[in-house]
């Protein structure tokens, strides 16, 4: 199967809500607990204005999405951004969320952003270890602040630095 990894665009966003409402429906990789219609697209695009949003196709499907969004919305923080991505389990561990990792990275700083933070629940241990496997170093924990599926769960933060190779300052885990 060949994949293909480009900009997403309005034509998507059916697509793109298919992709995230499996998650919604089957996992703790989305906090949300209803499914979303077309309009998830033009909300992403809202929050993530001038930053990239790209989709993995397969063939002629829409297989996962990923994207930047400011930290905030405020000059303090412009050299940091969020990276949300989402693919669906089929077609995983194939170095996909790798490559669309790098895809981001590399915009990232083209726009002179030097930190990538994520936001991730701590039930959700396949991203967990894709972060660290790809040198992301856990800032921080909110203790059992989500509940889904009837369970509750820590919001784990992790955060990677885009300044030459060079790691976070902090130790991990400290936050």
């Amino acid at each position: 199967m060949s994949y293909r990894i480009r900009k997403a665009n309005e034509r998507d966003s059916e697509s793109i809500s298919d992709v995230f409402n499996y998650f919604v429906k089957n996992s703790y990789a989305s906090y949300e607990t209803s499914k979303m219609g077309p309009e998830f697209y033009s909300t992403i695009k809202a929050s993530s204005l001038q930053y990239p949003f790209y989709v993995i196709k397969a063939s002629d499907k829409i297989i996962g999405f990923g994207f930047l969004r400011p930290y905030r919305n405020t000059e303090t923080f412009r050299r940091t951004a969020e990276i949300t991505y989402f693919i669906l389990p089929e077609h995983t561990r194939k170095g996909l969320g790798t490559k669309l990792l790098q895809v981001l990275e590399k915009k990232a700083k083209e726009m002179g952003i030097t930190t990538l933070l994520a936001n991730i629940s701590s039930l959700n241990n396949q991203s967990l270890k894709f972060h660290r496997k790809n040198g992301f170093t856990i800032c921080g924990t909110f203790r059992e602040i989500g509940t889904k599926f009837g369970q509750d769960f820590d919001v784990v933060w992790v955060q990677k630095s885009l300044r030459d190779g060079k790691p976070s300052k902090g130790k991990e885990g400290e936050g």
